[in-house]
This record gives structure tokens, C-alpha cells and sequence, in this order.
């Protein structure tokens, strides 16, 4: 398996294992201060939408204005916001696809390109390869950290 797709595989098992544990959760307890699972899952897809116009332009050869210039804080804040009349489901659905189009882009970046110096979605730089690497981070430990601590702090007994 070349590097992009054992990238690949590492961004669908942090996905698979985050949402193995949300699903776990009552889709309204609060998981975050003010988010749900829906805000979280919006948050998710967010992110996935900066990572599709990151990769995008990388593909493309286009300069990308970061969407985070005025701070991550502030992107996370929009991103729930423009999908807080959405329902779950449809959030959902948006989680998997915005997924499936960040995979189809990374396998449209040349393997000698996954080291190229570039400039990420929140205005810091490094490589596709490092990018991806902090989704699969964010996902796969931060987030499901988050969510496994919470699900055994409400389930103590289901150690």
C-alpha cells in the first residue's frame, strides 16, 4: 500500500473509531460546552469542507485564502452555526460525503507531492502528509479521547 493510501485507511479508522463511541451517546446530551453530537458532527464536516478546498487548490495548482484567517475558534464557530438548521441526519450524511471527496482529493495528489511544502486550511504550513496527520489526530484521539472519557464518566460500570 503506497503512503496516500495508508493515509487514507488511517483517516477512515479514526473516523470509524470516533463515531463507534458517539454513537454510543444520546444525540442531545451535551458532549462540549454548548455541542452536541449534531455540533460536533458539524464541526467534523467543517473542517472536512476546509481540508476539500485545501486539496482542491493543492490538485489544481490554485492559491487558497485560509478559511480560518480569523482563528480556528471562530471557523468552529461557523461551521456549527451554518448547519444548525440542519438535522442530525442530514449532518451525518454531510460527515460521510465531505469524507469521501477529501479521499477522492488525496488520491489525486501525486505521491511525490504528499511532501511538498504547503500552506494548511487554518494559515500554518507543512505537507499534505502533516495535514492529514493532524485530522487523523484530531479525530482519532483528541475527539474520541473526549467522547471515551465522557461515555465511562456516564457509564461507569461498562469499563
Amino acid at each position: 500500500m503506497d503512503e496516500g493510501e495508508i493515509l487514507i485507511q488511517e483517516l477512515l479508522d479514526a473516523r470509524k473509531k470516533l463515531f463507534d463511541v458517539i454513537d454510543q451517546f444520546d444525540p442531545t446530551l451535551e458532549v462540549y460546552p454548548r455541542w452536541t453530537i449534531k455540533e460536533l458532527l458539524a464541526h467534523l464536516a467543517g473542517w472536512d469542507d476546509a481540508v476539500i478546498d485545501k486539496l482542491t487548490a493543492f490538485v489544481t495548482g490554485q492559491p487558497l485564502q485560509s478559511p480560518a484567517i480569523r482563528g480556528i475558534n471562530f471557523y468552529n464557530a461557523k461551521s456549527v452555526e451554518e448547519r444548525e438548521s440542519l438535522d442530525l441526519e442530514h449532518i451525518r450524511r454531510e460527515c460521510e460525503r465531505t469524507r469521501q471527496q477529501v479521499i477522492a482529493l488525496l488520491r489525486q495528489v501525486p505521491p511525490e507531492k504528499l511532501h511538498d511544502d504547503t500552506i494548511f486550511p487554518w494559515s500554518s504550513h507543512g505537507t499534505i502528509t502533516q495535514m492529514i496527520h493532524i485530522f487523523i489526530h484530531h479525530e482519532g484521539e483528541e475527539h474520541y479521547t473526549d467522547m471515551l472519557a465522557l461515555y465511562h464518566k456516564l457509564h461507569p460500570d461498562k469499563k
